[in-house]
């Protein structure tokens, strides 16, 4: 049997179910939840993004994604406009309350990751961040 301290599957689930109760209750204030701040800080500029462009840098499928963008468009954090180059395609952008809700999401990230990593070394945030980003790349 594996060691307590190696379950790794049971450990990272853990990790992430507390992750994102504590990201939710931290952000509940501002209307967010996490993969709320998540998709905001997906906009990188005014041009804003097409709804599978947020779907792909969030990791979510076609039904996920909409439902997401749904709930922000009803939030008005973002505005949804047809693609003039696609008619079929919808824009997303975001509104002056999305941005305002970013930069207040920004500032609680940089907290809250301030605190995770709070009594590591540099060594070990980089054994740590190597091991997420294997994770995050295994294929099925």
């Amino acid at each position: 049997m594996t060691a307590p301290n190696r379950r790794m599957n049971w450990l990272l689930s853990r990790a992430y179910r507390r992750m994102v109760a504590r990201l939710d209750a931290g952000l509940a204030d501002l209307g967010l939840t996490g993969t709320q701040s998540g998709a905001l800080f997906s906009f990188d500029n005014d041009e804003g993004l097409l709804i599978g462009e947020l779907g792909e840098k969030l990791g979510l499928g076609q039904s996920a994604t909409s439902g997401l963008v749904q709930r922000l468009v009803a939030a008005g954090f973002v505005e949804r406009s047809e693609e003039a180059s696609d008619g079929r395609a919808a824009r997303l952008k975001l509104t002056r309350l999305g941005l305002a809700r970013r930069a207040a999401a920004a500032k609680r990230a940089q907290s809250s990751n301030a605190a995770l990593i709070k009594g590591f070394s540099e060594a070990e945030l980089d054994v740590i961040a190597r091991w997420l980003t294997h994770v995050s790349e295994l294929e099925d």
